[in-house]
């Protein structure tokens, strides 16, 4: 049985490493049933650059267990229209092309979703996606992207948490993965519904974004 905190934390960009190992790991526990070593390590890395491509404009959130190892994570990302997103690189999905003529405000990546595979705390699920919508649930006219796992996607359907398809799936880290969009309308009941499971209020409050940053 692993004992998790009972609240979670803001990821360092020093850890981006161990959480790049943790996501990669993780995915190949879930769905596939034996390791490519050579895959794996080259996988490890591709997350891991992207993500410090990211640093500057994202935040992840981890569980920890009693010995500190992550046990869950999530990472949200305000997109400066210029760093390419995943669902770019990995579908060839243009995101202003999905939105089309419809008004929006910002717009958001989120990803490097996982939790052990030995934890089923269904809180815990509920808990890191709080985190990573707060920022998006702050404007009616915010809109999310994510590429999702087939089943964890079926997992938020059931949540409340509704998801539109906007391309074809592929095999990604070891299970089908779908690029999905969240319009704010999508996100917002399962945000009040939940959102007084983060005790540490601070800690929503830190996913506010200074509105102030410049594209480099």
């Amino acid at each position: 049985m692993i004992l998790t905190k009972n609240y979670l934390e803001r990821l360092t960009t020093n850890e981006v490493y161990n959480l790049s190992k943790f996501i990669v790991e993780e995915n190949f526990n879930h769905h596939t049933k034996k390791d490519d070593f050579k895959s794996i390590k080259k996988d490890i890395l591709s997350v891991y650059e992207e993500e410090i491509e990211y640093a500057q404009n994202s935040k992840i959130f981890v569980s920890r267990d009693s010995l500190g190892k992550i046990t869950g994570s999530i990472r949200v990302l305000r997109w400066n229209f210029i760093d390419k997103l995943p669902i770019q690189s990995l579908f060839g999905i243009n995101p202003l092309l999905t939105i089309g003529d419809r008004p929006f405000n910002d717009i958001w990546h989120i990803g490097r979703f996982a939790i052990k595979k030995e934890i089923k705390d269904t809180n815990l699920f509920k808990k890191l996606m709080v985190c990573a919508i707060s920022p998006v649930c702050s404007h009616t006219e915010n809109i999310a992207f994510a590429e999702c796992d087939s089943k964890l996607l079926r997992v938020m359907s059931l949540l409340g948490i509704k998801a539109k398809v906007v391309g074809k799936s592929i095999n990604y880290l070891g299970s089908e993965t779908i690029p999905v969009s969240f319009p704010y309308t999508g996100l917002i009941g399962f945000y009040e519904e939940n959102k007084h499971l983060i005790s540490n209020q601070s800690l929503l409050e830190e996913t506010t974004f200074n509105k102030n940053y410049t594209f480099v």
